[in-house]
């Protein structure tokens, strides 16, 4: 999982791609494909 400073442009990476916030911290994850993962904060 990439920590990262920005999480916007991630998003577009790939259609599947979801923003969630947990607890403060923001992932980006991707069921159908899972290198795609990122978290900050």
């Amino acid at each position: 999982m990439k920590v990262r400073s920005s999480l916007k442009s991630l998003k577009g990476r790939h259609r599947d791609c979801k923003m969630v916030r947990r607890k403060g911290v923001i992932y980006i994850i991707n069921k159908t494909d899972p290198r795609f993962k990122a978290k900050q904060g």
